[in-house]
């Protein structure tokens, strides 16, 4: 039996997730409200909030600006003011900014409990990802990573949504950590394929996606370079690309490169949230889907969501060479590897021969879908005194 009191009001909480966050929604709120006489609320960057949400799971706009705006910390005060207004019994922090204010929290009174669910290797990425200045960098890392340690001491677990997290991070102590997945919670009423999957001929149109975070190092320009080989022996072959731009300059080259590609491109989003069921709508739309990554040490060890989100629709996928990933795709005869990063890409009409495999041939993967996850969550939140 659950050992929070009944009826128990939780907190899921971040800055810069959307209120459609994946995980922090669909994944986490859905599952917790659930829970017999519970309330579950979401709080973070304003969205619009999915439909078909239960009436007991609901949503806080923390943050209405820019990521690089003073409204970061109009979303501290916000954050406050939420804790104090609903009274929660238990807080899922999903994002370190918010822990200071969270462990002030749960100091003033005995008793008050919290998760942090880690999503990145913070530190590592600050130090690797050149998004700030070069002397800035180790101390911000020192701090971001000093204070997820005392967190982590103060919370009643961590989570981690990468299994390679639990070596990386010198804090999640094995006895006080769970791996939780990013793996694919459908859509309410969402019925996923069953049967396998083939290619469209090379004379017949070809949808393929790069769908989610729009970066260089998530393999943006690689993307379109692959899809402007392709056309030479697959002329139909369309390129889309959706999902969030957070970088203005990026983004405006982008723009640029989708101008100039005589219609072999359409990108969806850019400057704006794309709200997630538009994502799974071209994800259903598409043959293809790309994982073009550039190596490197922030993603290497990691699994994307949007692995999991293609394995679970039965789209068939060409990823970046990564151990992790071939292991999960050819498991499943669900792609192939190729390299992106190679200068001269094979001839494009030996790609043609991917119309001749057939993809998923033992039907969707069950282990690409969040139920798994949802059973150790319900664990977790049962386990607290």
């Amino acid at each position: 039996m659950p050992h929070l009191p009944s009826p128990t009001v939780i907190l899921l909480a971040s800055v810069l997730k959307p209120l459609d966050d994946t995980r922090m929604f669909g994944k986490f709120g859905r599952t917790l409200s659930g829970r017999p006489d519970t309330t579950v609320h979401v709080a973070g960057r304003l969205a619009p909030p999915p439909h078909g949400a239960p009436a007991n799971l609901h949503t806080h706009a923390l943050l209405h600006g820019s990521r690089l705006s003073w409204a970061r910390l109009q979303a501290q005060a916000r954050y406050w003011a939420l804790l104090g207004r609903l009274q929660p019994q238990l807080v899922v922090v999903h994002a370190p900014e918010l822990l200071p204010l969270t462990l002030l929290w749960q100091a003033l009174r005995p008793g008050r409990r919290f998760l942090y669910d880690v999503r990145e290797n913070y530190a590592l990425n600050i130090r690797t990802q050149q998004v700030y200045p070069a002397w800035l960098r180790g101390l911000l890392a020192g701090a971001v990573r000093a204070l997820e340690t005392l967190a982590a001491r103060r919370a009643s677990k961590v989570l981690l949504a990468e299994r390679s997290y639990a070596d990386e991070l010198p804090f999640a102590q094995p006895a006080h950590t769970v791996v939780l997945e990013n793996k694919y919670q459908p859509q309410p009423g969402e019925v996923l394929p069953a049967k396998p999957r083939q290619l469209p001929a090379p004379n017949e149109p070809l949808r393929l996606l790069y769908s989610g975070t729009i970066s260089e190092l998530n393999g943006v320009w690689e993307a379109i370079r692959f899809v402007q080989h392709l056309r030479t022996a697959w002329p139909l072959a369309h390129l889309t690309i959706i999902g969030t731009c957070q970088q203005p300059g990026l983004l405006e080259r982008l723009q640029a490169a989708v101008a100039q590609a005589a219609g072999a491109v359409t990108l969806r989003g850019g400057a704006q949230l794309v709200p997630h069921a538009e994502i799974v709508a071209e994800i259903q739309r598409s043959d293809l889907g790309l994982l073009p990554y550039r190596p490197h040490p922030s993603s290497a060890h990691c699994i994307p969501t949007k692995l999991f989100e293609y394995l679970a629709h039965g789209l068939p996928l060409l990823f970046s060479p990564n151990p992790r990933w071939q292991q999960r795709v050819l498991l499943h005869e669900a792609g192939f590897a190729f390299d992106f990063a190679q200068p001269e890409y094979p001839p494009a009409a030996a790609l043609a021969t991917l119309s001749q495999r057939l993809y998923y041939p033992r039907g969707i993967p069950a282990e690409a879908l969040w139920q798994s996850e949802a059973i150790k969550l319900e664990a977790v939140v049962d386990s607290i005194r």
